[in-house]
């Protein structure tokens, strides 16, 4: 399957009442297990009082984790242990809604900020740029586990060139991907709740 281009044509946008399937869960868990993917997660649940301003490293200019979010992170890494699902490594977003879930999940000794997983209206780059590099990455094979990654609804969109509704694509879900010698086949999305629900 060709990597879809990043690009400018990303102006589609999902109609509303569409309805959005998840992968199953009994097909999920073995995929995970099995290893060799790239999760591209969105980050947690998000308190939607709180307005974006666009300023980098200022926590109280962004719209942060609710409390709902902080949880949903810490279950989401938690059951991502307990089900036995290996982590090669984790790539965040500077942006702190992503490093929080970043962090809550699996610790601030795990994980690695990358400038290009930043969301689209803080970027001090491009962002078409950012999409690009994101996407070369999602078609990287992975050895020893899962590439997880943490960022945002916009520039996965970008990356998969249309727009994504918040119900397909909704605060601690994962697009799963595939890495073909250099390109990369998507799989589908899963949410955070099916993996808290699956673990023991």
């Amino acid at each position: 399957m060709q990597r879809r281009a990043v690009l400018a044509g990303f102006l589609a946008s999902p109609a509303a009442a569409q309805d959005f399937a998840f992968i199953p869960d009994d097909a999920l868990l073995p995929m995970l297990r099995a290893g060799g993917l790239n999760l591209y997660f969105r980050h947690g649940i998000t308190d939607r009082s709180q307005v974006d301003t666009g300023r980098r490293g200022d926590r109280s200019g962004q719209r942060n984790l609710s409390e709902a979010g902080r949880q949903q992170a810490i279950r989401l890494g938690q059951a991502i242990r307990a089900l036995n699902i290996p982590v090669h490594e984790v790539l965040t977003s500077e942006v702190f809604r992503a490093l929080d879930t970043a962090e809550l999940a699996f610790g601030r000794a795990q994980i690695r900020v990358e400038r290009d997983l930043i969301a689209d209206d803080y970027t001090p780059g491009s962002a078409s740029d950012d999409a690009r590099a994101v996407s070369r990455r999602l078609g990287q094979a992975v050895v020893g586990g899962n590439r997880v990654m943490f960022g945002h609804i916009v520039p996965l969109g970008m990356v998969l060139g249309r727009g994504l509704a918040q119900q397909e694509f909704p605060e601690g879900a994962a697009g799963v991907f595939r890495p073909r010698g250099g390109d990369w086949e998507f799989l589908g999305f899963f949410r955070a709740e099916q993996l808290i629900a699956l673990a023991p």
